[in-house]
């Protein structure tokens, strides 16, 4: 049976049924809409267990004081911790709206009907997840299997082949502990010879690409964890942060490549030539590091070789 679903309009009691409130507004757009008074308990908008609220709407009009401990008393109930929370406010109060109150967008009363439901909507599908043959969704990641395509916030991500199959398998197992075995033999295929330390690289090439919208976690000694993106946390939300994203991508693909490291498209043609390239290069920036603190300390005790230049040109002038 399908789950049946609704969007929560939660307000002061008298008012949420007025003809321009958002209820009725929704109502006449043909959602279904059910109402809730601020100090009612949250379980009351849930009629039977197959109930599931697609989004909520917090009427605060001119006390946007009260919409922060509406939410908060929302989000104890379980059924409501996802769900996608916005507050309407008047036009003198939108100053007063706080960035940390945890609502993921704001309203203005009085209502346009169109893009009351388009925020409604676009709420609502920056908090869904969702798996089927072709299209992935995590979050604000978007994994389109038959185009080959990953996006963040809209915003395209270009990844390499292998990327591109371990992100896959990571977010169809999100929740659950992946070895770096598990990975290798999943993603690389149970005869490649390569060892743990290719999923290390790839998975650090991922974070640089995707930033916060990949909440991958380490587990010492077990391997990786795709956890539940948390909102607003920067990198999730927002074509701005997506197209901050690229920029740190490109930025991380490009210092790759000073390092000598392979280009992705080398990565594709022959993986394992690619991690030794890997190796080699943080070898490099190993060896850049020693040389550079090497530096530093001959230059504090004076030992350095062109103070040293210096001072034989002094003595053969002394002399």
């Amino acid at each position: 049976m399908a789950r049946r679903s609704f969007i929560a309009i939660v307000g002061h009691g008298p008012d949420l049924e007025r003809d321009e409130g958002a209820a009725s507004v929704l109502r006449s757009l043909g959602a279904d809409v059910r109402t809730l008074d601020l100090w009612d308990d949250p379980p009351r908008l849930f009629l039977d267990d197959e109930s599931k609220a697609r989004a909520i709407v917090v009427e605060a009009l001119d006390r946007p004081d009260l919409a922060a401990a509406a939410l908060r008393a929302l989000r104890r109930e379980p059924r409501l911790e996802e769900v996608g929370a916005l507050v309407a406010v008047s036009v003198a109060q939108i100053a007063r709206i706080e960035p940390s109150s945890g609502f993921d967008d704001f309203l203005l009363v009085p209502y346009v009907p169109a893009e009351l439901y388009a925020r409604v909507r676009l709420v609502e599908w920056r908090r869904s997840e969702f798996a089927t043959e072709e299209r992935v969704k995590v979050g604000a990641i978007v994994i389109d299997r038959a185009a080959h395509d990953v996006s963040v916030g809209g915003m395209h991500v270009p990844l390499t082949a292998k990327e591109f199959a371990l992100l896959s398998y990571v977010c169809e197992r999100r929740g659950k502990v992946v070895s770096r075995t598990e990975l290798l033999r999943r993603v690389w295929g149970s005869q490649y010879e390569g060892g743990a330390r290719t999923v290390d690289i790839h998975v650090r090439r991922l974070r640089a690409k995707l930033g916060a919208a990949l909440p991958l976690v380490t587990l010492r000694g077990a391997g990786y964890r795709l956890e539940s993106p948390v909102p607003g946390s920067g990198g999730p939300e927002g074509a701005d942060a997506a197209r901050a994203l690229q920029r740190g991508g490109a930025g991380a693909e490009s210092h790759g490549e000073e390092r000598g490291e392979p280009r992705d498209e080398d990565e594709d043609e022959d993986e394992e030539g690619d991690d030794e390239g890997d190796e080699e290069g943080d070898d490099d920036e190993e060896g850049d590091d020693d040389g550079e603190a090497s530096a530093r300390g001959d230059r504090r005790s004076g030992t350095s070789a062109p103070t040293s230049t210096t001072t034989g040109r002094e003595r053969r002038i002394t002399r």
